[in-house]
Parts: C-alpha cells; sequence; structure tokens
C-alpha cells in the first residue's frame, strides 16, 4: 500500500507538472497570437495613418486648385460682364442718336402734330424693348453658360455614380500610385518636389487624377458606322482579323472568305450607306487568321492562313511580293516590327515561332517550343523582344539575340493564351479562352491586373489595346471595354441582329471575332462571325 501510495504521489506529481507544461505552451502560444495580431494591426494601423495623411494632404491640394480654378473663373466673369457693359451701352446711344436724329430731320413728324408724336413715342419704347431686348440678348450666353452648367452637373453627377460603382478598385488604384509616389529614390522625391512647387499636386495623385478624368469620361460606346457584306445564311462571314493601317487612313479586314478587303475609313463613316465597297480587294488561296499592316511602308500588309503561308501583299498593285511557306500547319499570327520595318515574326499551330525578313525567302530565325502557338507580338520599343502567347497556357516573352531560352514565362491563365498586345514598352496585354484579360510588366516581369466581365471559351473573340484602355470581344456577341487600371468593365456594346426575326435567339451562336482601336483615339473597328463591322466611339 505503501508502494503504491508512492506511486499515486508520484504520478500525480508529474500530472501536475504535464499540465503545468501544457497551460505554459498554450499561454505562450496565445502570446505569440497576441503579439503577431498587435504587429499586425500596428502595421495596419500605420498603413490606414499613413493613408489618411495622404488623403489629408491631396484634398488639402485639391480644395487649394480647386478655390484658384474658381477665382480664375471669376475674374473671367468679370471681365466678360465689363465688356458686355460698356459694350451694350455703346450700343444703346448709338441707337438712341440715330432715333433723335431721325425725329429732327423727318418732315413727317413736323406734320403730323400730335399723332406723329404719340407715333414717335410709340417707336422709342419699341426702341427701348429692342434695346432691353437686346440687354436680354446679351445675357443669353450667360443663361446659356446657366443651361449648360446644368448640363455639367447632370454629367458631373453622372461621373460621380461611375465612381461609386467602382469605387473598390479605383480607392486600391489611388492608395497604390500614392505609396508608389512615396516609395520612390530620394533623387527622384526631389524632382517630384519641383513638380508639387510647381503644380500642387504629389505624383501618385497626378497619376490618379488622369485614371479618375479617363475613367469616368465615357459610359457607353455609339454605333457611328456599320457595313453589312455578309450574308447571314451563310457560315463563312467570320472576320477574324482587322487592322488600321499606318496613317489610320485605310483599314483592311480578313477571315474564311478568303479576301483581304481595305476599306476607305472616312467614306465608311461619312457616308450614310450600309453597302460599303473596298477600294482595294484581294482573293487568297486559303482562310485567313491574321493581317498586319507595315508599320513603315504604307502600301504593305502580311496575312497568315490556315495552311501555313505568310505572305506579303502591296496593296496598291494588288499582288504579293512574297510568300514564306515553312510552316507545316495553320499560321494563326503574324505581327510587322514597328522598329524594322523588313522584320516580321509568326506563329504556327506546328509549334514553331518563325522570324522573316522582307529581303530574304527563307526564315532568318526559328524557335520550336512545345505546344501551339496562338499569338506574337513585337515589342513596339525594340525589334529583339517579341511575346508569344500558347496553348500551355503560357506567355513566353523572348530575346531574339538569345533564343535558347525565354527571358520570362508569365503564368497565370488557365486555357490557352489566344492574343498577346502592347500597350506600351513596358505593359503587356494577353487574351486567354479562360474568360479573362491580363495585363503584365515586361520590364519588372510580374503581373499587375485580371479582368472579368466578358464571355471567351473557345473562339477567337479578338484584343486591342491604347494607352489607356483594353477592348475585346465576347461570345455574346458583344464588345467589351476596359480601362487597363479597373478590373471590371468600363462599358460594353451588344451587336442586334435586325434581319432576323428572333434575333434575340440567334445572337447567341454569333460572337466578336475582331477589335482594332484607331491609334489613341476613342473609336474602335469592331466585327462579328455574322460578317458584320461596326465603327464604335466612346461617348459621355
Amino acid at each position: 500500500m505503501k508502494e503504491l501510495d508512492t506511486l499515486l504521489s508520484l504520478l500525480a506529481e508529474k500530472k501536475r507538472k504535464m499540465e503545468q507544461e501544457e497551460a505554459e505552451r498554450n499561454m505562450q502560444i496565445l502570446l505569440d497570437f497576441l503579439h503577431c495580431l498587435r504587429k499586425q494591426k500596428v502595421d495596419e494601423l500605420k498603413e490606414v495613418q499613413t493613408d489618411l495623411q495622404f488623403i489629408k494632404e491631396d484634398i488639402g491640394a485639391v480644395e487649394k486648385h480647386r478655390m484658384d480654378l474658381y477665382r480664375a473663373r471669376d475674374r473671367y466673369s468679370v471681365k466678360l460682364r465689363m465688356l458686355d457693359d460698356s459694350g451694350g451701352r455703346k450700343s444703346w446711344h448709338s441707337s438712341m442718336d440715330k432715333n433723335s436724329s431721325g425725329l429732327a430731320s423727318s418732315p413727317l413728324n413736323i406734320r403730323g402734330g400730335l399723332s406723329s408724336g404719340s407715333h414717335t413715342k410709340k417707336n422709342d419704347g419699341k426702341s427701348q424693348i429692342s434695346s432691353h431686348g437686346h440687354g436680354i440678348q446679351r445675357r443669353d450666353p450667360i443663361s446659356g453658360s446657366d443651361s449648360q452648367y446644368i448640363n455639367q452637373s447632370g454629367l458631373a453627377l453622372v461621373r460621380k455614380k461611375r465612381v461609386h460603382t467602382q469605387f473598390n478598385d479605383l480607392q486600391e488604384c489611388y492608395l497604390q500610385k500614392r505609396r508608389q509616389a512615396a516609395d520612390k529614390p530620394h533623387g527622384q522625391q526631389e524632382r517630384d518636389t519641383n513638380f508639387i512647387s510647381r503644380e500642387g499636386y504629389s505624383g501618385g495623385l497626378d497619376d490618379f487624377q488622369s485614371v479618375l478624368t479617363t475613367f469616368t469620361r465615357y459610359s457607353r460606346l455609339r454605333v457611328i458606322a456599320e457595313i453589312r457584306h455578309g450574308d447571314i445564311f451563310h457560315s463563312a462571314n467570320i472576320v477574324s482579323s482587322i487592322e488600321f493601317d499606318r496613317d489610320d487612313d485605310l483599314f483592311a479586314t480578313a477571315g474564311v472568305s478568303r479576301r483581304i478587303k481595305v476599306f476607305d475609313f472616312s467614306a465608311v463613316v461619312n457616308e450614310p450607306t450600309d453597302a460599303h465597297c473596298p477600294v482595294v480587294e484581294m482573293t487568297t488561296r486559303s482562310k485567313l487568321s491574321c493581317l498586319s499592316w507595315n508599320k513603315y511602308a504604307k502600301n504593305q500588309i502580311a496575312s497568315s492562313d490556315y495552311e501555313g503561308i505568310v505572305t506579303v501583299w502591296d496593296v496598291t498593285t494588288r499582288k504579293s511580293l512574297m510568300e514564306y511557306e515553312e510552316h507545316e500547319k495553320r499560321a494563326w499570327s503574324v505581327d510587322f516590327s514597328r522598329t524594322d520595318p523588313s522584320m516580321l515574326v509568326s506563329g504556327s499551330d506546328d509549334c514553331k515561332v518563325k522570324v522573316w525578313c522582307t529581303n530574304q525567302e527563307a526564315s532568318v530565325l526559328n524557335i520550336d517550343m512545345k505546344a501551339n502557338i496562338c499569338c506574337v507580338k513585337y515589342n513596339p520599343g525594340s525589334g529583339n523582344y517579341i511575346a508569344v502567347g500558347s496553348a500551355d497556357h503560357h506567355i513566353h516573352y523572348y530575346d531574339l539575340r538569345n533564343i535558347s531560352r525565354p527571358v520570362h514565362v508569365f503564368s497565370g491563365h488557365k486555357k490557352a493564351v489566344s492574343y498577346v498586345k502592347f500597350l506600351s514598352n513596358d505593359e503587356l496585354a494577353s487574351a486567354s479562352t479562360d474568360s479573362t484579360l491580363r495585363l503584365w510588366d515586361v520590364k519588372q516581369n510580374v503581373p499587375v491586373r485580371t479582368f472579368r466581365g466578358h464571355a471567351n471559351e473557345k473562339n477567337f473573340v479578338g484584343l486591342t489595346v491604347s494607352s489607356e484602355y483594353i477592348a475585346c470581344g465576347s461570345e455574346t456577341n458583344e464588345v467589351f471595354v476596359y480601362h487597363k487600371e479597373i478590373s471590371k468593365p468600363l462599358t460594353w456594346h451588344r451587336f442586334s441582329s435586325p434581319d432576323m426575326d428572333d434575333a434575340e435567339d440567334e445572337a447567341g451562336s454569333y460572337f466578336i471575332s475582331a477589335v482594332c482601336w484607331k491609334s489613341d483615339r476613342p473609336t474602335i473597328l469592331t466585327a462579328n462571325s455574322q460578317g458584320t463591322i461596326k465603327v464604335l466611339v466612346l461617348a459621355a
């Protein structure tokens, strides 16, 4: 019994010790958690306080700038009123002088006596009324400005609603730009200080104001011209590519109809008719997948087709200058270099990227990849770099001076990458059949943003970019426009099918197949699988 009591006391002591250690561990874990949570919240608080300081500074800068604008407007209004009043007095005195001289010289007034006097008073009354009338007319510009102010107020209200609709994205954009500006090196901050002293804005605020202005400027797409040259009962109408030439004077279309059609843009927009005829038409042997105008030689355009042939055409003579037949399967994409007009690149289902020179019959470079190539694009700032979109879900960014391996492989898409386009030398946009667009920084080799809103699961629906906006098609027969800083659509436009009784039911069977911005204008060319081409313009 004594031995058992000893064992029991030892076990009890051990139990108490284990409970003590367990309690200490639990307390330590809890304490570590609370310390981590406090650190996180303190960091968040510091970030919020910093953000609040940024906001406070920017509110002060904007209020000051707004007051300066108001004062400038008031000064301008006073000057206009003074000029208006002095001009009104001169016109009133001159009219009175004319009336008095008329009274003195008119023999009818002398003979007319009282009746003519009363007639004169009536005339005076009329002249005074007309004079006051002129005064009212002089104030019309002010009342006009009032009505204009009302219109501007309504427009401002609409733009405010757009801001609140995308408030979270805009908030993230503002804070990101403001923090980036604050994190710049000292030398850069000094340059920004000069900017601040000149404008009253920080660099980050100025960048964000530019985003806010361009984002809220437009709310819809308006049709300004339309070409209906397709047969709705014939399936071979898909416009695979639509591209402006070097000067935006002409645009070309190509697709499964085996024809390259070149249209005069001004004629299409200014002549109100659906049946626009192309100024140039070239027939090809095979269905076409892509077009690319030469950025220097205005008369040259390249095409890729379903047989794998890459052709360079002379639009003036309507004949081919070069035909490259090295691809073994369908060629999906072709692109002329912006910096070297003699170089072009193509990509094919044979998993090969080929670089061509218009002075040579054979390819000058060949990149053998493991997956089908859906799209290729030269960097606009350098003829040494190309982006390649592939069926392996990745974007391969190559330096053509060393093709043994890509400079970087951008990953993120869940399906094949159907298009790649450069917004600038450092910004690359991509489209995929995973129903997303993505923006990448090819200088830092990082993803920037993902855009969602359109539907794209199996077709090539087009992609086009400007410096601020990205547009693409959708398998819902709609064109979507995104601002590059906001992940949700800015606006969209649905293609209708007025030739069909059950347009709503049939619209689902068509999709947007090609889009193209007009340089940095708010004008966009769009085409769909029915063969309809529309010229759309962004509107408020």
